[in-house]
């Protein structure tokens, strides 16, 4: 129950953050934007002395620093787990790391809060910070932190090639390319038939291609993991007899276990479009046999020493075939695919919605927030890692490689360790 009030009150800040920008603007008010999001306050910014000051609790809780007041010496501490902050009421001296540093405005007290000048704060932390002063705004860039980067590969052209993204070469030449970046390989080359038989060439353009050992072997040389995606859409409700039918679940699980045993570190599971126009009877048990199918999966990959990755529909998309809160406790991740909303970029409310949904079924550890890259750009995809920073997700899944930009990837580079 403390997880789900937790993540609803996220969701309120974040989104109700979003639609007060304007009001605040007409009012004069500092907007402080954190990788694109606000940060919303009890009390407002101020600027003092050419700085801006703001209460340090909001700040820290939206860069997830642990923040620590002792009333007695009037002292705030903050700790990221590599910076260490320690600032003193009206002391113009403060510290990054035990060194000294002289400030132009030292913290003081306001209406009962704590305000600390916010540049030095962000700063010591290995943000970066800008100030536009005819918007009236503050812009923080989080700094680089850990965040597991799925990719995944799929068959494209000479210019949408996953190969030439991933590893900087025309195939079958390699280098580092972008593996510094992506962690994991989805291999997006399988799906499967109403009859439950794994197929390596579908009806939707998925298969896999001429050459994919070499995909499999480069990887593993890049220190890459590497998951075999099984995709199928509901077209003619096919996923809804396949998984009524326990002898096709049956056969599909043992088919897929046997392929994952032989060639990769685990399975993606992505089998959209089910829920769509159900009643509510109908959808009750499409979930329940959705969640009985990856039940019987995840135990059979598990014996075998692999994960199980569920590519699940965003929950406030019209696909409400998936059971967040039954699947988070079988799966070792869900990817959700928080984008489709019909915009470009997508909207920053929405996608803030679809975790927050999912945060109240789903521990963050086990969530990813997949990006849909034609969607995105080099400023907006900050913001989509901005959000899988604030929300402390495990990671992003990036659909898909060979549409990713340069400049999108140099813009991860500045976010993500």
């Amino acid at each position: 129950m403390k997880r789900i009030m937790a993540a609803l009150a996220l969701v309120v800040t974040l989104t109700s953050g979003l639609a007060l920008t304007a009001f605040a603007q007409e009012k004069g008010e500092i907007e402080v934007l954190l990788d694109g999001l606000p940060v919303q306050f009890d009390v407002q910014p101020l600027i003092k002395g050419d700085r801006t000051l703001v209460p340090f609790r909001a700040v820290a809780d939206a860069l997830n620093v642990v923040v620590h007041w002792d009333g007695a010496k009037r002292t705030i501490t903050a700790q990221d787990g590599e910076n260490s902050v320690w600032m003193q009421i009206d002391n113009k001296v403060a510290y990054r790391n035990e060194a000294p540093i002289t400030l132009d405005v030292p913290p003081e007290i306001i209406g009962n809060r704590t305000v600390i000048p916010l540049r030095f704060f962000s700063e010591a932390l290995n943000c970066k910070v800008a100030w536009n002063g005819s918007l009236r705004r503050v812009s923080i860039a989080s700094s680089p932190r850990e965040l597991a980067v799925i990719g995944f590969y799929a068959l494209g052209d000479s210019a949408t090639s996953s190969w030439t993204d991933l590893f900087g070469q025309v195939f079958p030449d390699h280098a580092i390319g972008n593996t510094d970046i992506v962690d994991e390989v989805a291999a997006g080359w399988y799906a499967i038939d109403v009859e439950g038989n794994l197929l390596t060439s579908s009806r939707t353009g998925w298969q896999r291609p001429a050459g994919w050992e070499s995909v499999l072997a480069t990887a593993e040389q890049y220190e890459l993991g590497t998951e075999m995606v099984v995709h199928e859409v509901n077209w003619d409700r096919m996923l809804d007899k396949l998984l009524a039918d326990d002898t096709a679940v049956a056969q599909m699980v043992d088919q897929i276990t046997a392929e994952a045993a032989e060639h990769y570190t685990g399975v993606n599971l992505d089998l959209e479009g089910l829920g769509l126009s159900a009643t509510a009877e109908e959808l009750l048990q499409i979930q329940s046999n959705f969640t009985k199918m990856a039940t019987l999966l995840a135990e059979s990959l598990h014996k075998a020493g692999l994960s199980l990755t569920l590519t699940l529909h965003a929950p406030n998309s019209a696909y409400k075939g998936y059971d967040y809160r039954a699947l988070g406790q079988i799966a070792d991740r869900i990817i959700i695919m928080a984008y489709g909303y019909g915009s470009r970029p997508e909207p920053t409310a929405l996608v803030v919605q679809a975790v927050g949904q999912a945060l109240q079924e789903v521990a963050p550890e086990k969530l990813s927030l997949g990006v849909s890259l034609p969607s995105e750009n080099p400023t907006s995809i900050l913001t989509k890692v901005g959000i899988a920073k604030r929300y402390k997700l495990q990671g992003i899944a990036l659909w898909r490689l060979g549409l990713v930009q340069e400049e999108v990837w140099q813009a991860l580079r500045t976010t993500i360790k």
